[in-house]
């Protein structure tokens, strides 16, 4: 699945993260560098949109890829080319030669949500990333809640109603969303044939993974960018390495410091007893 013409040079290189709201980027800004940098599909794609508000959360988050992918590769961000996966995962059409900067290998994950996009990258790894904001449709939550296994409808119901039991949906939600898009499924799927062991606050305790989980050796984590809006970051590691994570906020014109997040060992394989 990683986009790969060899052994990666540098298993131990951060993982990089971007955070970036479409107020980050003017809409003036974010038209014309989608002219200059978007390939015809990407243009016909945001030509489609009904709504302006959609456009944009598109011409954001594209060319918030395609700016992090020229950082992160050396290549001019119009030389860019993508393939998708026969479930529509998108990854990086590495040029004949390789990549030109920082080894041979990587792998990259988009989500976005009403504003808010997030962006993960990394060289030895497979990653998923999704963000969710809190301040949506109450509906909504009790939608989303159907689709989790019953010990994690159970453990979300012993939350307080309101707030507290929004935030436990949204954290296994984006836990799911990550998992599934580094599986490469999506919402291909079920939600309900895995589950997830939280901690109170902020953290995996512990994951129960599906049946077709050959590999099993993930690494989750948590966070929350932005007051109100939730991320997850799912990894596949292994145990000869020790990756961390740089979390840059805005749209990437430089780069500039990042935060450095030290990652969690992988989640043991094991459902709560808080959950039956």
């Amino acid at each position: 699945m990683i986009a790969d013409i060899g052994r990666s040079e540098d298993p131990d290189r951060p993982i990089q993260l971007w955070f970036c709201t479409n107020d980050d980027l003017p809409p003036d800004h974010a038209a014309l560098l989608a002219a200059h940098w978007f390939d015809e599909e990407e243009k016909h794609t945001a030509q489609a949109f009904l709504f302006e508000r959609d456009r944009r959360q598109y011409l954001v988050a594209h060319t918030l890829v395609r700016r992090v992918l020229a950082l992160e590769t050396g290549l001019a961000e119009d030389e860019l080319h993508f393939w998708r996966s026969s479930r529509g995962r998108p990854f990086l059409r590495v040029p004949a030669g390789g990549l030109l900067r920082g080894g041979r290998q990587l792998d990259f994950n988009l989500s976005h949500a009403s504003g808010c996009n997030l962006l993960g990258v990394t060289r030895a790894h497979t990653i998923g990333v999704d963000v969710e904001r809190l301040d949506r449709d109450p509906r909504s939550f009790h939608t989303i809640l159907q689709t989790f296994a019953a010990r994690e409808r159970h453990w979300v119901a012993q939350a307080p109603t309101g707030a507290a039991r929004d935030r436990r949906t949204m954290r296994l939600w984006t836990l799911k969303e990550a998992y599934a898009k580094a599986r490469g499924l999506g919402l291909g799927l079920p939600f309900d044939s895995f589950s997830f062991t939280l901690a109170e606050d902020r953290g995996v305790l512990g994951f129960d993974p599906p049946a077709d989980d050959r590999y099993g050796q993930w690494t989750f984590v948590e966070l929350e960018p932005a007051p109100d809006v939730l991320a997850a970051v799912v990894i596949q590691t292994d145990p000869f390495t020790d990756p961390v994570m740089h979390l840059h906020r805005g749209f990437p014109w430089a780069r500039t410091a990042p935060h450095r997040i030290a990652l969690p060992a992988p989640a043991a394989i094991a459902a709560s007893p808080a959950y039956r």
